[in-house]
């Protein structure tokens, strides 16, 4: 199987790709970004590219990959409506329209988030925008499409997010988290389950579209090693 991945510098993507690196059924990895993972390993292949709303000049290098996980992301924080839909909908889209035209077996995978509104009428910008782009992916010919909404994410592994102020927010709750794990499945889930949980799907199918938080732990705690 083969893998691209948007968003490898992330934490949710820092979460994916080692799971990709560590599954014998994942033969390469294609991490595509503005900047290089920083990461070394016989699967992985990065394609460093500064303007992710136009992928036209390296389309030829995303062709033949089975899978597509979709996890760039930015907070909305002090964003405008306009600026937010520019990095999250115009790229996520951008990279899906190129995608399944050089893929027509592929399986796409969009991360989004707890909270996501679905019918693009809710007053939260971030949800309504998020809501927006999960339709218009959906909506695309791609063999499977499937929308991952974790709630609070517990970065394991070394993994770091690049916000300052979530890196301190996870730095106070780590005490407790493993007992947020198992109180509160609907709410809180792990890099690693996210990671293992995007493999299983695009493996498997799953029996919806989206996936809530609680759907992504029932999929991936089976398959923890």
């Amino acid at each position: 199987m083969k893998v691209i991945l948007f968003g490898a510098t992330g934490m949710v993507g820092q979460g994916a790709l080692r799971e990709c690196l560590l599954d014998p059924e994942v033969e390469r990895v294609l991490a595509v970004g503005r900047s290089a993972s920083g990461q070394q390993h016989p699967k992985l292949v990065e394609l460093v590219h500064a303007n992710l709303h136009e992928l036209e000049a390296v389309a030829a290098s995303l062709k033949g990959y089975d899978a597509c996980l979709f996890c760039l992301g930015v907070s909305s924080s002090g964003m405008t409506e306009e600026a937010y839909r520019r990095v999250t909908y115009d790229i996520a889209l951008a990279a899906a329209r190129t995608l399944v035209e050089k893929n027509a077996g592929m399986t796409f995978i969009f991360v989004s988030g707890a909270g996501t509104d679905g019918t693009e009428q809710s007053k939260t910008m971030w949800a309504r925008v998020k809501g927006q782009t999960e339709n218009a992916i959906a909506k695309l010919p791609f063999k499977e499409s499937f929308m991952f909404r974790p709630g609070v994410i517990q970065p394991l592994h070394g993994i770091k997010s690049k916000t300052a102020s979530y890196r301190v927010l996870y730095t106070l709750m780590w005490p407790v988290m493993p007992l947020l794990r198992v109180l509160l499945p609907k709410l809180v889930t792990t890099t690693e389950r996210v990671g293992r949980a995007m493999l299983e799907v695009v493996k498997h199918g799953a029996p919806k579209q989206v996936l809530e938080n609680s759907d992504i732990n029932q999929i991936a705690i089976p398959l923890l090693r």
